[in-house]
């Protein structure tokens, strides 16, 4: 747990000597040196800004711990455009001993745009599984926030909250089919909270059986934080984690050389399709960044 610290300087690194290190790192951890999947459950959680997600996290971590769960957070903040580093302080507004161990909370770059994420965040979570029970990506959901986070993630946990536009906003948007638990906060708010509970409630039936699980929670006072817990826990154990997370590496790879080479490059590869059907032969244990790099040397060869 203590070289967690370490191992997200080394990440978010720009020196070109961490790289190589870095490189070595993930491949450490990867599916292939590991024999399995990283056995830590990594959960996205996303939602508008001020919906509540810290002070409902600070719960959350709360009930893990309660649970003997280690717990890594990544909290995703706005990028300084001079540094690249994150400008606020996800470690004063998410509450924590910080004398526990098996508890450790980093604030990350956004990678550039309000809501992203980073290369460097996923490569993190994937990282930080290997040693904590439970690694929370929390970002604003904004933009392809709630996309990306559904690709880095194992669970993906949509936050609204009631009379503020968002149940209305989330029923319009079209993403009904991302989260995996969408959390209802400020139960607290009585008449106002259960009509949008009913709502989203309606909405999803509508849907069928493969729709979200919808949680109600408040943190102040605590309310359903321990039914939200077991909601994350339950659609963790229905997972076919192997399929998940391979999926996610490919999109990753993909991702990440599209936008270290542009068009050029995924020309050079015969175009997205081309490189996916590529991908789909490679080694399935294969690490994001061996992957971009033998795309990487695809496209090379093929110019």
């Amino acid at each position: 747990m203590t070289v967690a610290p370490a191992v997200l300087n080394l990440l978010e690194s720009r020196a070109p000597a961490a790289r190589a290190q870095a490189a070595a790192l993930l491949a450490a951890v990867s599916t292939a040196a590991l024999g399995a999947e990283p056995p830590g459950h990594i959960v996205g959680m996303t939602g508008p800004p001020g919906v509540g997600k810290s002070s409902l996290l600070s719960r959350l971590v709360a009930e893990w711990r309660a649970r003997e769960r280690s717990v890594a957070v990544l909290a995703v903040d706005p990028s300084s455009r001079r540094s690249g580093g994150s400008l606020l302080g996800d470690r004063a507004r998410i509450e924590a001993d910080p004398a526990d161990r098996a508890v450790f909370i980093r604030s990350t770059a956004a990678g550039g745009r309000l809501g992203g994420l980073a290369p460097a965040t996923r490569a993190a979570a994937s990282a930080l599984a290997v040693a904590f029970d439970v690694v929370v990506i929390e970002t604003v959901g904004v933009g392809q926030s709630e996309t990306e986070v559904a690709e880095a993630a194992d669970t993906v946990a949509v936050v609204v909250q009631p009379a503020s536009g968002d149940v209305l906003q989330f029923l319009k948007a079209g993403i009904m089919e991302i989260p995996d638990v969408l959390v209802v906060t400020k139960a607290d708010l009585g008449a106002v909270a259960s009509r949008a509970v009913a709502d989203l409630g309606t909405a999803l039936r509508s849907l069928g059986a493969d729709t979200p699980v919808l949680a109600v929670s408040s943190a102040a006072p605590p309310r359903g934080i321990d039914a939200l817990a077991d909601a994350l826990e339950v659609h963790r154990a229905g997972l076919d984690l192997s399929v998940r997370r391979l999926r996610s590496r490919r999109r990753h790879a993909l991702a990440d050389f599209a936008a270290e080479h542009g068009e050029r490059g995924l020309r050079a590869l015969g175009g997205t399709r081309a490189a996916e059907r590529w991908l789909a032969d490679q080694d399935p244990g294969l690490d994001v960044a061996s992957l971009e790099r033998l795309l990487a040397r695809r496209a090379a060869a093929a110019e």
